[in-house]
């Protein structure tokens, strides 16, 4: 990693929730954290539901987000490496960011070493115990047959059901409803277990959509890197440590 280059890694814009003028707002906040690193990234990991939905049909993408997409191209543009991590509601991720950014599309896990420490990333969902339900959906969903029965659908059709079905999102209810005690979380204990066979320093994940930063049997951490509608959270490695922070936001 180039000297003085850092690391970030966000996830859980949710663009495109709960409604047009809240998503604009929380595009140019988004914005405006992008022109405050843009100086001192190096690589840029937006970790899954950057967008509230996503699907790409051959000619057709969902309309929106011009801002936010013209500022990746200009990170792009200037050397940045961007990663895209499928997330649960952005999972049919193809090759139009590919061909436009230059970005890597993560469609599970990510393993990297940066300046000696290792880093094991995803966006979690389906990852720990339980929660076989939604397993089995995310297969289906993920699935070639599934992709292109979507696709036949006209767009104002289908991208009219999955708006639909993103108002029932858990982003768009108090924060508090998502909190659980620390005995609880799921993405520490697939951590965990992990541990037992490999050692990462960092496993990073968004979804929980909580900020957390627990740490983990020798000198291992599980950071979580919560969400934008309520927090504005993200992590930072500048070579050395890798660090949660706000944006615009103080510590809740």
């Amino acid at each position: 990693m180039p000297v003085g280059k850092n690391l970030y890694f966000a996830s859980d814009f949710h663009l495109g929730a709960v409604s047009y003028a809240s998503s604009r707002e929380r595009e140019d906040r988004v914005i405006r954290w992008l022109d405050m690193i843009k100086d001192d990234v190096a690589e840029l990991s937006l970790m899954g539901d950057i967008f509230d939905f996503w699907f790409e049909y051959l000619t057709v993408i969902p309309k929106g987000y011009v801002r936010f997409l013209g500022k990746l191209a200009q990170l792009a543009d200037s050397g940045v490496k961007l990663y895209f991590f499928k997330g649960n509601h952005d999972m049919w991720m193809f090759d139009y960011l590919v061909q436009e950014l230059g970005a890597t599309i993560v469609s599970n896990e990510l393993e990297i070493e940066r300046n000696g420490k290792t880093f094991y990333l995803h966006h979690g969902d389906g990852l720990g115990p339980g929660d076989n339900v939604y397993k089995f959906l995310k297969k289906f969903f993920r699935s070639k047959a599934c992709q292109w029965l979507f696709a036949r659908l006209h767009p104002n059709f289908g991208v009219g059901i999955a708006n639909a079905w993103s108002r029932r999102s858990r982003i768009a209810g108090a924060k508090d409803t998502y909190k659980q005690q620390h005995q609880q979380e799921w993405l520490e204990t697939f951590s965990r277990e992990v541990l037992k066979t490999r050692y990462f320093n960092y496993f990073v994940f968004g979804h929980r959509h909580i900020p957390l930063d627990i740490a983990l049997p020798d000198n291992s951490r599980y950071v979580n890197l919560g969400e934008w509608v309520n927090y504005n959270t993200y992590a930072v490695f500048d070579g050395t440590e890798l660090v949660l922070k706000y944006f615009e936001n103080e510590a809740q």
